[in-house]
């Protein structure tokens, strides 16, 4: 049987930037403690300014704005789209970064993870109508972008999920049915020697 568990927002715990530049409020991890150690990991930001970003050598990222104006990202010297809320970037954490924001301050959410150890899938679902998605991957976080996200996992009681919180599945085999009402995020991750796939229905 898979294993379900609630992720309240209220109770991320906040760690430095590794460059020390600010705080991420970390979400959840495969393993390992503070910064290192882990294979994947997902975090919220708080960015008060523009400036560089911390260097995760071996990793790849994934970044989205959830709060304020957006902001451009400028990686290895080529600049990016202007980057608003619910826009995912991927880029390799190897490569140096700074960031300029397009107003004030803002939050994002952050997906890295180890492309040697994990294959990861993260897409966003606007919430407009009910989604039903069928995933086989080992684990899927399902992150929350609205006050009320219904979350139905075949099988299991419904979920109620709060603004940034998020549901985890770990140990799922077989083909899972995912029925989410309201706007998330959906990342699915499987070792690097197997693959999962998710389609919609």
């Amino acid at each position: 049987m898979s294993t379900l568990k609630v992720l309240r927002a209220s109770g991320y715990p906040r760690m430095p930037w590794k460059n020390g530049g600010g705080s991420t409020e970390e979400i959840t991890r495969d393993a390992g403690l503070g910064l290192d150690g882990f294979g994947w990991r997902v975090s919220i930001a708080d960015i008060a300014e523009s400036g560089g970003f911390s260097s995760f050598a071996g990793y790849q990222r994934v970044i989205t704005v959830l709060q304020g104006d957006g902001m451009t990202l400028t990686i290895d010297g080529k600049q990016s789209r202007e980057l608003l809320p619910l826009d995912a970037l991927a880029f390799s954490g190897d490569a140096r970064v700074d960031c300029d924001l397009l107003g004030g301050s803002i939050r994002d959410f952050n997906l890295i993870y180890s492309p040697q150890r994990y294959t990861a899938r993260l897409q966003w679902l606007d919430g407009i109508v009910p989604a039903t998605v069928f995933s086989s991957a080992p684990t899927l976080l399902i992150f929350s972008a609205c006050d009320d996200l219904q979350v139905r996992v075949a099988g299991y009681p419904a979920e109620s999920l709060g603004i940034y919180d998020s549901l985890q599945i770990d140990d799922q085999q077989g083909l899972l049915k995912l029925n989410l009402a309201g706007r998330c995020c959906l990342i699915e991750l499987t070792p690097a020697w197997g693959a999962g796939t998710a389609v919609r229905g």
